[in-house]
Protein backbone atom coordinates (compact mmCIF):
# COMPACT_ATOMS: atom_id res chain seq x y z
CA UNK A 1 0.00 0.00 0.00
CA UNK A 2 1.07 3.28 -0.66
CA UNK A 3 3.04 5.10 2.30
CA UNK A 4 0.41 7.89 2.03
CA UNK A 5 -2.67 5.33 2.26
CA UNK A 6 -3.50 5.12 5.99
CA UNK A 7 -6.38 5.49 8.72
CA UNK A 8 -7.21 8.55 9.17
CA UNK A 9 -5.86 10.02 6.11
CA UNK A 10 -8.43 11.06 2.59
CA UNK A 11 -8.53 8.37 -0.10
CA UNK A 12 -8.08 10.09 -3.44
CA UNK A 13 -10.93 11.15 -5.52
CA UNK A 14 -10.87 8.39 -8.29
CA UNK A 15 -13.32 9.11 -11.25
CA UNK A 16 -13.69 5.96 -13.13
CA UNK A 17 -16.57 4.42 -15.62
CA UNK A 18 -19.36 2.89 -14.35
CA UNK A 19 -21.42 -0.09 -14.78
CA UNK A 20 -23.15 2.04 -17.65
CA UNK A 21 -20.08 3.51 -19.03
CA UNK A 22 -20.40 6.89 -17.07
CA UNK A 23 -17.99 8.38 -15.63
CA UNK A 24 -18.08 8.48 -11.48
CA UNK A 25 -16.45 10.24 -8.67
CA UNK A 26 -16.18 8.43 -5.42
CA UNK A 27 -17.19 11.65 -3.96
CA UNK A 28 -20.07 12.36 -5.62
CA UNK A 29 -21.43 8.28 -5.21
CA UNK A 30 -20.58 9.02 -1.14
CA UNK A 31 -22.20 12.45 -0.50
CA UNK A 32 -21.76 13.05 2.96
CA UNK A 33 -22.54 9.07 4.24
CA UNK A 34 -19.80 7.05 5.33
CA UNK A 35 -18.75 4.44 2.61
CA UNK A 36 -17.26 1.45 1.96
CA UNK A 37 -15.22 0.50 -1.03
CA UNK A 38 -14.25 -2.88 -2.20
CA UNK A 39 -11.62 -3.01 -4.53
CA UNK A 40 -11.76 -6.50 -5.83
CA UNK A 41 -10.47 -8.65 -8.68
CA UNK A 42 -12.81 -8.98 -10.67
CA UNK A 43 -15.20 -11.77 -12.35
CA UNK A 44 -12.84 -14.42 -12.39
CA UNK A 45 -11.74 -14.53 -8.51
CA UNK A 46 -14.18 -16.80 -6.16
CA UNK A 47 -13.33 -14.93 -2.98
CA UNK A 48 -14.66 -11.75 -4.98
CA UNK A 49 -17.75 -13.46 -5.47
CA UNK A 50 -18.30 -15.07 -2.29
CA UNK A 51 -17.69 -11.21 -0.32
CA UNK A 52 -19.81 -9.38 -2.83
CA UNK A 53 -22.25 -12.06 -2.45
CA UNK A 54 -22.39 -11.56 1.47
CA UNK A 55 -22.43 -7.69 0.57
CA UNK A 56 -25.68 -8.31 -1.46
CA UNK A 57 -27.15 -10.02 1.66
CA UNK A 58 -25.99 -6.47 3.44
CA UNK A 59 -27.06 -3.85 1.33
CA UNK A 60 -30.20 -3.48 2.36
CA UNK A 61 -29.30 -2.41 6.18
CA UNK A 62 -26.82 0.07 4.27
CA UNK A 63 -29.81 1.37 2.73
CA UNK A 64 -31.76 1.81 5.50
CA UNK A 65 -28.86 3.09 7.70
CA UNK A 66 -27.73 5.97 4.88
CA UNK A 67 -24.09 4.52 4.23
CA UNK A 68 -23.24 3.92 0.45
CA UNK A 69 -21.28 1.09 -1.22
CA UNK A 70 -18.79 1.07 -4.38
CA UNK A 71 -17.15 -2.01 -5.86
CA UNK A 72 -13.84 -1.27 -8.20
CA UNK A 73 -12.59 -4.20 -10.44
CA UNK A 74 -10.00 -3.98 -13.09
CA UNK A 75 -12.46 -5.81 -14.72
CA UNK A 76 -13.90 -4.42 -18.51
CA UNK A 77 -17.30 -2.71 -18.65
CA UNK A 78 -18.67 -6.65 -20.03
CA UNK A 79 -17.11 -8.47 -17.32
CA UNK A 80 -17.85 -6.02 -14.80
CA UNK A 81 -21.38 -6.42 -15.48
CA UNK A 82 -21.49 -10.10 -15.38
CA UNK A 83 -20.32 -9.76 -11.89
CA UNK A 84 -22.75 -7.26 -10.45
CA UNK A 85 -25.38 -9.31 -11.95
CA UNK A 86 -24.14 -13.17 -11.15
CA UNK A 87 -24.15 -11.74 -7.38
CA UNK A 88 -27.06 -9.58 -7.36
CA UNK A 89 -25.80 -6.54 -6.62
CA UNK A 90 -27.36 -3.21 -6.88
CA UNK A 91 -24.66 -0.56 -5.88
CA UNK A 92 -22.15 0.64 -7.98
CA UNK A 93 -19.53 -0.65 -9.77
CA UNK A 94 -16.69 1.03 -11.18
CA UNK A 95 -14.31 -0.75 -13.56
CA UNK A 96 -10.45 0.54 -13.71
CA UNK A 97 -8.90 -1.32 -17.06
CA UNK A 98 -6.00 1.03 -17.15
CA UNK A 99 -4.92 0.03 -13.74
CA UNK A 100 -5.40 3.32 -12.15
CA UNK A 101 -6.34 2.92 -8.52
CA UNK A 102 -3.48 -0.16 -8.50
CA UNK A 103 -1.04 1.88 -9.68
CA UNK A 104 -1.22 4.99 -7.29
CA UNK A 105 -2.07 3.12 -4.33
CA UNK A 106 0.87 0.36 -5.30
CA UNK A 107 -1.32 -2.43 -4.72
CA UNK A 108 -0.30 -4.52 -8.15
CA UNK A 109 -0.66 -8.04 -6.79
CA UNK A 110 2.36 -9.32 -8.70
CA UNK A 111 1.46 -12.88 -8.08
CA UNK A 112 -0.55 -12.72 -10.65
CA UNK A 113 0.91 -11.37 -13.73
CA UNK A 114 -1.20 -13.19 -16.11
CA UNK A 115 -4.41 -10.97 -14.46
CA UNK A 116 -2.65 -8.20 -13.41
CA UNK A 117 -5.34 -7.68 -10.57
CA UNK A 118 -5.45 -5.39 -7.89
CA UNK A 119 -4.26 -6.87 -4.27
CA UNK A 120 -8.13 -7.00 -2.77
CA UNK A 121 -9.11 -4.47 -0.25
CA UNK A 122 -11.68 -3.07 1.57
CA UNK A 123 -12.01 0.42 2.54
CA UNK A 124 -14.31 1.66 5.23
CA UNK A 125 -14.74 5.32 4.78
CA UNK A 126 -15.98 8.52 7.27
CA UNK A 127 -17.05 11.24 5.06
CA UNK A 128 -15.00 13.34 2.82
CA UNK A 129 -13.21 10.23 1.83
CA UNK A 130 -11.51 9.70 4.88
CA UNK A 131 -10.20 6.57 5.77
CA UNK A 132 -11.45 4.49 8.98
CA UNK A 133 -10.37 1.42 8.17
CA UNK A 134 -8.26 -1.05 5.83
CA UNK A 135 -8.80 -4.63 5.44
CA UNK A 136 -6.47 -6.22 2.88
CA UNK A 137 -8.04 -9.25 1.20
CA UNK A 138 -5.37 -10.91 0.04
CA UNK A 139 -6.55 -13.96 1.94
CA UNK A 140 -10.15 -14.42 2.07
CA UNK A 141 -10.28 -14.08 5.78
CA UNK A 142 -8.53 -10.69 5.95
CA UNK A 143 -11.95 -9.44 4.33
CA UNK A 144 -14.27 -7.77 6.64
CA UNK A 145 -16.66 -9.90 7.90
CA UNK A 146 -20.35 -8.61 7.73
CA UNK A 147 -20.12 -8.05 11.69
CA UNK A 148 -16.68 -6.48 11.35
CA UNK A 149 -18.56 -3.52 9.11
CA UNK A 150 -21.48 -3.69 11.19
CA UNK A 151 -19.32 -2.41 14.15
CA UNK A 152 -17.26 -0.12 11.97
CA UNK A 153 -20.54 1.72 10.51
CA UNK A 154 -22.00 2.24 14.03
CA UNK A 155 -18.81 4.31 15.27
CA UNK A 156 -18.44 6.22 12.39
CA UNK A 157 -22.38 6.81 12.09
CA UNK A 158 -22.11 7.43 16.43
CA UNK A 159 -19.63 10.27 15.55
CA UNK A 160 -20.71 11.62 12.69
CA UNK A 161 -24.64 12.08 13.39
CA UNK A 162 -25.38 15.06 15.82
CA UNK A 163 -28.83 13.00 16.28
CA UNK A 164 -27.18 9.71 16.95
CA UNK A 165 -28.24 10.10 20.70
CA UNK A 166 -31.53 11.55 20.32
CA UNK A 167 -33.09 11.13 23.61
CA UNK A 168 -30.82 14.15 24.94
CA UNK A 169 -32.41 16.84 27.02
CA UNK A 170 -30.17 18.83 24.99
CA UNK A 171 -31.41 17.26 21.42
CA UNK A 172 -35.25 17.53 22.63
CA UNK A 173 -34.81 21.35 23.63
CA UNK A 174 -33.14 21.75 19.81
CA UNK A 175 -36.06 20.12 18.16
CA UNK A 176 -38.85 21.97 20.66
CA UNK A 177 -36.96 25.06 19.76
CA UNK A 178 -37.57 24.29 16.26
CA UNK A 179 -33.66 24.08 15.03
CA UNK A 180 -34.14 21.30 12.74
CA UNK A 181 -30.18 21.78 12.38
CA UNK A 182 -29.09 18.92 13.86
CA UNK A 183 -31.47 16.44 12.86
CA UNK A 184 -31.70 14.05 9.67
CA UNK A 185 -31.87 15.05 6.96
CA UNK A 186 -29.71 18.07 7.81
CA UNK A 187 -31.16 20.28 5.43
CA UNK A 188 -31.06 18.26 2.26
CA UNK A 189 -34.39 17.27 0.67
CA UNK A 190 -36.29 14.01 0.98
CA UNK A 191 -35.58 13.84 -3.12
CA UNK A 192 -32.06 13.60 -2.30
CA UNK A 193 -32.50 11.28 0.45
CA UNK A 194 -34.64 9.00 -0.87
CA UNK A 195 -32.59 9.36 -4.38
CA UNK A 196 -29.06 7.93 -2.85
CA UNK A 197 -30.85 5.29 -1.06
CA UNK A 198 -32.16 4.03 -4.58
CA UNK A 199 -28.93 4.28 -5.85
CA UNK A 200 -30.59 6.77 -8.62
CA UNK A 201 -27.03 8.36 -9.37
CA UNK A 202 -28.10 10.72 -11.89
CA UNK A 203 -30.28 12.71 -9.50
CA UNK A 204 -28.19 12.87 -6.70
CA UNK A 205 -27.53 16.29 -7.15
CA UNK A 206 -31.20 17.54 -7.60
CA UNK A 207 -33.14 19.16 -5.20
Amino acid sequence: MAPDIMPGTTLPDFELPDHTGVMRRLSLLQGHDPMIVTLNRGVYCPKDRQQLLELARFYPQLQVGFAQLVTITTDSLLLSNDLRLGVGAHWTFLHDEKRIVQHRLAIQEYTDPHNNPMIPHTFVLEPGLKIYKIYCGYWYWGRPSLADLHHDLRDITSRQRPDYKIDTPEMRQQWDSGDRHGFFPYGQSWHQVFARMAGAVDQYGRS
